[in-house]
């Protein structure tokens, strides 16, 4: 089950997280409070790498290996 984050819109902003699944509708109110909120749409950690390179954000060393169906190129 995911975990969302959500904002009061009070003056002073106050975040917390709710573990809700998919097809629950977003909150509308804090729980605690009973104050409006918002759900927060935030990026997420991962980091891609080059399995061959290493490193963050550079193509692989050598050719790729995900063939020519998918249209990138390699």
């Amino acid at each position: 089950m995911p975990t969302y984050t959500y904002e009061t819109l009070a003056p002073t902003p106050r975040r917390f997280d709710v573990r809700q699944s998919f097809s629950d509708p977003p909150l509308e109110q804090d729980p605690e409070t009973g104050e409006p909120v918002r759900r927060v749409i935030s990026g997420g950690a991962a980091l891609l790498t080059s399995k061959e390179s290493g490193k963050v954000g550079e193509p692989p060393v050598s050719g790729g290996g995900c063939g020519s169906s998918c249209g990138c190129g390699h």
